[in-house]
């Protein structure tokens, strides 16, 4: 297999005209592995840009790098990796898709007779094509592995699960459609929309600005936000997004299932409408969150007192920060006072809020209600 097969195509057909240029620009950056080449350089290349006039002429003309531009980023949108080498905008920068990252390696399975694979084209430009050889036990585990990932209920995994399955497939008989009628995985009970999940990505990857309705579980409603995209990641089963309020000019998380009506500027194509700090890290920033960490609301403080000397109260004080009242009071940075209290309820009473009063209430109706149910239940 020498080519990624393409998926079923998600957007509007691309007129032929740009298709072939999209094709000739590919070809001219396969065909110069060891040495990318300068926009000029492509443009003596693709036909459509030498049509231009204007690189013949001595200098590119502005129109045609505008449209080498949208080419290159309508391209990486389709998982074309074009690769950017220099100083972006530059004269010397240069351009280039490397053979590894583009096509598929040849794909074989092992059988009693050796390994079967497809036939190798020789010809220039796949020589350093990779070989991958799959055991028959592999390949039934790749299947059940897939078909997991489309149960999950996720759009954006279950959509890469196909298009590997598919691409796997067109050499080897991967199996992913015959599911396990003894395997069932019970999905979120909220799912983050597809269409949502790429429209972030793309504001993401351009840097523009979202207005979306959100619900908050906090304010138990729903209102219109203006957020500027910092980053995606998944925890706990559900896709967040970092992002910056416009209206409280604050860094918030928001659940991507609690979004709806999202719609990326459309103006101004091409220029960004913020950047992302650069002390931003969203590692750092998603990494062993909790659940009242996460949230759009404003973050309260909360003061808590650990009673009890259990192990499980030990690592619980330990996820707090010190207080002067004594090693016993760790304060706390909550967003979620409903998430927080049952968390703290769960230590029955060896962990108990002090301040603010807004949680101290919390956890107490939270206790009076627990305590009436196993009453009635009793």
């Amino acid at each position: 297999m020498t080519a990624p097969i393409p998926d079923a195509p998600k957007r509007a057909p691309v007129a032929g005209d740009k298709l072939a240029r999209w094709i000739d620009l590919m070809a001219a950056l396969l065909s110069h592995q060891r040495s990318p080449l300068t926009f000029r350089e492509l443009a003596l290349k693709v036909p459509a840009y030498l049509a231009d006039g204007s690189v013949a002429n001595g200098e590119p003309s502005a129109t045609l790098k505008r449209m080498f531009e949208r080419d290159k980023d309508e391209l990486r949108q389709e998982g074309v990796p074009v690769e950017s080498i220099g100083e972006l905008g530059s004269e010397e920068a240069a351009y280039t898709i490397r053979v590894r990252d583009f096509y598929l390696p040849y794909l074989g399975i092992v059988t009693e007779r050796g390994i079967e694979q497809p036939a190798r084209i020789t010809k220039y430009g796949y020589g350093s094509i990779d070989a991958m050889a799959f055991e028959p036990d592999e390949l039934q585990l790749i299947g059940d592995a897939a078909t997991r990932v489309l149960q999950v209920g996720d759009p954006a995994l279950a959509d890469d699960a196909r298009s590997a399955i598919r691409k796997l497939a067109f050499d080897l008989p991967v199996g992913v459609t015959d599911q396990r009628p003894d395997d069932v995985v019970v999905p979120p009970l909220a799912r983050s929309d597809g269409r949502a999940l790429s429209a972030l990505g793309d504001a993401l990857f351009t840097r523009k600005r979202v207005r979306c309705t959100y619900h908050s579980m906090g304010a138990a409603a729903s209102a219109a936000r203006t957020i500027e995209p910092y980053g995606l990641f998944f925890l706990n089963g559900h896709w967040y997004l970092a992002a910056r309020d416009v209206e409280k000019d604050a860094l918030r998380n928001f659940r991507v299932s609690r979004m709806a009506d999202v719609a990326v500027n459309s103006k101004a194509k091409g220029t960004p409408d913020y950047t992302i700090p650069q002390d931003f890290s969203l590692r750092a920033h998603a990494a062993s969150r909790n659940a009242w960490e996460i949230g759009d609301a404003d973050s309260m403080e909360a003061v808590v007192e650990f009673r009890g000397t259990t192990g499980a109260a030990r690592a619980a004080s330990a996820l707090g920060r010190p207080d002067a009242a004594g090693p016993t009071v760790r304060r706390f940075d909550v967003r979620r006072a409903d998430s927080f209290a049952r968390w703290l309820l769960s230590f029955a009473g060896d962990a108990v809020p002090v301040a603010p009063d807004a949680l101290v209430q919390e956890y107490t109706t939270l206790l009076r209600e627990t305590r009436a149910r196993y009453a009635t239940n009793g």
